[in-house]
């Protein structure tokens, strides 16, 4: 089938050098792209919370707030650094825990100023 009628249209059949751009193919669900997105994720939250928590900790260091209040900065930055970490080699659910865990220990060491 050449593909035209008559009438000079186009059929439904296509020839193999009528089709069109086919590079749609971005909607399909890619395991390996869902887990790279959430390695790079975790690695990014990781180290914006632990420079924010070390970041706090110096400030807090220079001032007049008790000796547990940076501390509690400086280990949560810790556990944000290492969640980052662990976020880098795909161990992102353990990195998601870390990643709250270190939060919630800046947020107690906040509690106490």
């Amino acid at each position: 089938m050449s593909g035209r009628t008559d009438s000079g249209r186009r059929t439904l059949t296509a020839e193999p050098n009528d089709v069109d751009d086919v590079d749609d193919v971005d909607d399909v669900d890619d395991p390996v792209q869902d887990a790279r997105r959430a390695r790079w994720t975790a690695t990014g939250t990781g180290a914006l919370l632990s420079l924010a928590g070390l970041a706090a900790s110096l400030m807090r260091l220079t001032g007049s707030a008790p000796v547990i209040v940076p501390a509690a900065y400086a280990f949560g930055a810790a556990v944000c650094a290492f969640a980052a970490v662990l976020g880098a080699r795909g161990r992102t659910r353990r990195a998601l825990w870390l990643l709250i865990a270190g939060v919630a220990i800046m947020a107690l060491g906040d509690q106490f100023d």
